[in-house]
């Protein structure tokens, strides 16, 4: 099935549409009206080139607050406050850093000059957020994504420190979980954070969770 190429128009095809890599569509603007109706849909970008893709992967890798799982080392390391936890401290250095960090097997990045402008704008208007691992007095992690209602979509992370990016998602997830955050949408699976307990569900789950948990008020 051909993928949708997106005009100027703030619509998306449904999500049901997509291929089996998850792309949906292709084109399209980064306008903050634009992002957050694509993560109100169950959308999400990347970039190819100076392209923006969207995707709706079928199934979608997310984390349930409650089933946070912190592993005994870790756990030391919350005790006894390995690092200093920010939010919202340093959000244009993390999505840099969330850019530029080397990671193995993976050539380039898709955060480009775009994007770094897009999600900037969004934090500025309050809809991006990002939290930090510190130690002393530099950052040494970190991560940061969109909060909309009781979801946390999550975009990237970085550490420059082992287990910097570790310590402040744990920490993050506890303070969403306080304010009643239900759902972190993890986007597509990766092992480290299967190993703190994110789990793949199916789109419809997923979207069917959307719809109740994106209109609730923080």
């Amino acid at each position: 099935m051909p993928i949708t190429i997106l005009d100027k128009s703030l619509t998306f095809p449904d999500t049901a549409l997509a291929e089996s890599d998850g792309m949906l569509a292709v084109g399209g603007d980064l306008s903050e009206e634009r992002l957050l109706l694509a993560y109100r849909s169950g959308i999400f970008p990347w970039f190819s080139g100076s392209t923006p893709h969207w995707y709706a992967p079928d199934p979608r890798f997310v984390l349930i607050p409650e089933l946070l799982n912190v592993s005994k080392s870790m756990n030391v390391l919350i005790k006894r406050n390995a690092f200093e936890f920010t939010i919202n401290k340093a959000f244009d250095e993390v999505i840099t850093q969330c850019g530029s960090i080397r990671r193995p097997g993976q050539f380039g990045t898709w955060i480009n000059k775009a994007m770094l402008k897009a999600y900037k704008k969004l934090h500025e208007h309050g809809h991006a957020v990002s939290a930090e691992a510190w130690k002393d007095g530099q950052l040494a992690g970190g991560l940061y994504g969109i909060r909309i209602g009781r979801i946390f979509f999550g975009e990237s992370m970085f550490a420059r420190q082992s287990n910097a990016s570790k310590f402040a998602f744990i920490k993050f997830v506890e303070q969403l979980q306080c304010e009643g955050v239900k759902l972190i949408d993890c986007q597509v699976y990766t092992e480290h954070l299967e190993s703190l307990g994110a789990m793949m569900i199916s789109r419809i789950k997923f979207e069917a969770l959307l719809a109740t948990l994106i209109s609730e008020p923080r």
